[in-house]
């Protein structure tokens, strides 16, 4: 068949095409679902709300993403009182199907668990210990939130990056490693307990999703993002955290960290052991 242009073009088949979209449409749809950010609860905290999720009310809701700032939370925060697991939030389906979660038994490889201060519930923390693609990010933080009672709420975010990611009109090499930057949103009250991150440094990933998200809903939230040049689980990277222990939030729940150095040092020993295993 040939145009007004003289050029000779191709004629098709209406069902072939429409029957290729369909398939087409149909692996787009399972790619999507396999996306699908999932969370579990125990069969505990199922009682306590709706029977597909429970309502949290909440306080304090404490998030540590990556090693290091899970390394903190547990060294300096968890140590005090005593804690339960009440979700595993999964980033793949596959990975949950057919496993039991009947009494606090989540999948042996959750990387990303939900805690809860059994001395009081209102305290909430989040271990992510896992990479969240970034067309899981929003997912993420919309489906963990909408668990958690906002009003009154205040959220705390620690993360961590290379320092090689930092820019300053200073030397780098100047500058003592590592350290801390805050942002924060809006509605915090309270000033962040380091230096603000200065322009024109950003911060990505879920931390940067989950401060994003508070802003947008008016929820008080301070992201401490800490520079570091080692990115693996490090005792001093794991310290340089220490100033938010004088959060408002946590005054309250850390009272003894007698024990924090030995925690500290059984986890960076337990953690050398197994990059050896693997090299």
């Amino acid at each position: 068949m040939a145009t007004f242009f003289g050029e000779v073009v191709s004629t098709f088949s209406r069902a072939v095409d429409e029957d290729e979209g369909e398939e087409d449409e149909e692996i787009r749809r399972q790619l999507a679902g396999r996306r699908d950010v999932s969370i579990q609860w125990s069969s505990e905290t199922r009682t306590t709300g709706s029977a597909v999720s429970p309502n949290f009310p909440c306080s304090a809701f404490l998030i540590a993403v990556g090693a290091n700032a899970v390394g903190f939370l547990n060294s300096f925060v968890q140590c005090c009182g005593s804690w339960e697991v009440i979700g595993a939030i999964s980033l793949w389906d596959d990975q949950v199907k057919g496993k039991d979660t009947s009494g606090q038994q989540f999948p042996a490889d959750s990387s990303c668990l939900l805690y809860r201060l059994t001395s009081n519930p209102m305290i909430l923390t989040c271990q992510c210990n896992c990479i969240v693609a970034e067309d899981q990010l929003f997912q993420w933080a919309e489906k963990v939130f909408e668990n958690i009672q906002t009003r009154n709420l205040n959220v705390i975010v620690l993360s961590s990056s290379s320092v090689t990611e930092y820019k300053s009109s200073r030397s780098i090499p100047s500058i003592p490693v590592p350290f801390l930057r805050a942002l924060k949103t809006n509605a915090l009250q309270e000033t962040p307990h380091c230096q603000l991150l200065e322009q024109p440094n950003v911060i990505s990933g879920l931390s940067a999703a989950v401060l994003t998200y508070c802003q947008v809903r008016q929820i008080p939230a301070v992201l401490y993002h800490c520079y570091s040049d080692i990115t693996e689980l490090d005792t001093l990277t794991i310290e340089a955290f220490k100033p938010v222990l004088a959060c408002k939030s946590l005054n309250s729940i850390v009272k003894d960290t007698s024990r924090s150095a030995e925690i500290l040092k059984q986890l960076v020993n337990a953690n050398n052991v197994q990059s050896n295993l693997y090299t």
